[in-house]
């Protein structure tokens, strides 16, 4: 009980969408679930996210800044696994928030990336190590 079942995010552009999320979800160890002519969607174990260009969308971008979801936090099995997706996020259409304070944006000893994608998507990339595990 509890744990999240799915997130959709409306996004203003599928294919957009598809490849930022779908490379950066598949570097994650996410798996293709769902398919169709509006949406896409990635699973995980049993939490799966979907993208979706809903034809009753009713706005042409996200604003992370304003109320609703700020942006979607993953667990990555350590720094240099962050590392990585840092290097290989901008031919996806992902690029580096907050590249004066990286890896350490969220504070000292909180090893992240923070990566936002053409539709101002924000992901935030945490290292995790054994020990971090529940």
């Amino acid at each position: 009980m509890g744990v999240l079942h799915h997130l959709e995010l409306w996004v203003p552009d599928l294919q957009r969408a598809e490849k930022s999320f779908g490379w950066l979800l598949g570097a994650l160890g996410c798996t293709p679930h769902q398919h169709w002519e509006h949406g896409r969607s990635w699973r995980r174990g049993s939490f799966y996210l979907v993208v979706e260009q809903s034809p009753a969308l009713t706005g042409g971008t996200h604003e992370r800044c304003r109320p609703g979801l700020n942006h979607v936090a993953f667990r990555v099995e350590g720094r240099a696994a962050v590392d990585a997706l840092v290097e290989a996020a901008p031919a996806h259409g992902w690029r580096l928030m907050f590249p004066d304070r990286h890896p350490f944006a969220g504070g000292a000893g909180h090893y992240a990336a923070y990566l936002e994608n053409e539709d101002g998507f924000e992901v935030e990339l945490v290292a995790v190590t054994a020990e971090d595990a529940p």
